[in-house]
């Protein structure tokens, strides 16, 4: 087996990790249970996340046994974040969707759980074992957007559906984010995938939609962090603020991205993957550039713009070959 053949055979795996909250009423709880299995069916048949790779926890075991994996309270988030750390691989992407309320008090931003509530920072901590993985956060709950200050951090896609912990009425963001990736309308550039910027984008325009037909005024703004400064953008744009990272972040499967690159040929497969790579490393390492030494940062640049050059021609090359 050669080099690319290798990489075929060691891609990256995703894991998806839902979280549903404490509802407190009965339409709360309907809508939060929806979307938790809208996700997940979306995530395991159409984008092809195994379902060993992923994981679900609610307020009601007993509302769908078969799927639901355990209670979500604050000991088994925390139990769950701290195995993971210890599984999944270095390059792994890590996807975390915490569907509920928040609250915020004393100057802290909380997700509400059976028992005790979980903070912004106790999240922080949660996370402090995925150094290496590429992670995203999905806040979806109201009073949500202090968690972008908390989690912002290299390699790490930070979402909430409102701006501050101010606003705390109940938020539409979680649905319509779920939609962008069961109905595939997200998928602006068709390629057979949907990034966490696509979604972003589709679940705020679609929140503002409804407010629009209600008549209401707007009480969520959905804020995108990706480049680690800790301010969160409404209106992302890769070329110059949040949303560079986010564009190459993906649910989906090793199998589904090499059906997604348009070859069944592996090695041809691992060159795209091993592209959008570069790219994704590219994207954070601009993100990180007023933090960095100017003649380290010149010299990381060059050689992953080198790697990129290289790769791409080895792309076009075996494109060339293929019937």
């Amino acid at each position: 087996m050669g080099a690319a053949g290798v990489r075929a055979a060691g891609a990256a795996q995703t894991y998806l990790v839902v979280v549903s909250g404490v509802s407190g009423e009965p339409k709360y709880r309907d809508a939060f249970d929806r979307w938790a299995a809208t996700m997940i069916d979306a995530a395991e048949n159409r984008y092809g996340v195994p379902a060993a790779n992923i994981v679900y926890l609610a307020e009601r075991t007993e509302a769908d046994p078969g799927r639901i994996d355990g209670r979500s309270t604050k000991e088994n988030v925390e139990s769950l974040l701290s195995e993971l750390s210890q599984r999944a691989e270095p390059n792994a992407t890590v996807f975390i969707l915490l569907i509920g309320h928040g609250s915020s008090r004393a100057g802290q931003s909380r997700f509400n759980l059976p028992g005790p509530d979980m903070t912004a920072a106790d999240f922080a901590r949660a996370l402090q074992g995925f150094p290496t993985q590429k992670l995203v956060l999905v806040n979806a709950a109201s009073a949500s957007g202090e968690f972008i200050l908390a989690l912002s951090g290299p390699n790490r896609a930070i979402v909430t559906a409102t701006k501050s912990g101010f606003e705390r009425n109940e938020t539409l963001f979680g649905g319509f984010f779920v939609e962008a990736y069961a109905e595939g309308g997200a998928d602006v550039n068709k390629d057979g995938r949907v990034s966490v910027l696509e979604a972003f984008e589709y679940a705020r325009r679609e929140v503002a939609r409804a407010y629009e037909r209600e008549n209401k005024l707007l009480t969520e703004h959905a804020l995108l962090d990706d480049n680690g400064d800790g301010v969160g953008s409404d209106e992302p744009d890769p070329t110059e603020s949040d949303g560079a990272l986010a564009r190459n972040l993906f649910l989906v499967g090793a199998r589904e991205a090499v059906a997604a690159a348009g070859t069944d040929d592996p090695e041809l497969a691992a060159l795209y993957s091993e592209k959008a790579e570069l790219e994704r490393r590219i994207a954070a390492l601009r993100a990180q550039k007023d933090a960095m030494d100017p003649a380290l940062y010149d010299q990381e640049l060059e050689t992953l713009l080198v790697e990129l050059a290289l790769t791409t021609r080895a792309m076009r090359e075996r494109e060339e070959k293929e019937p």
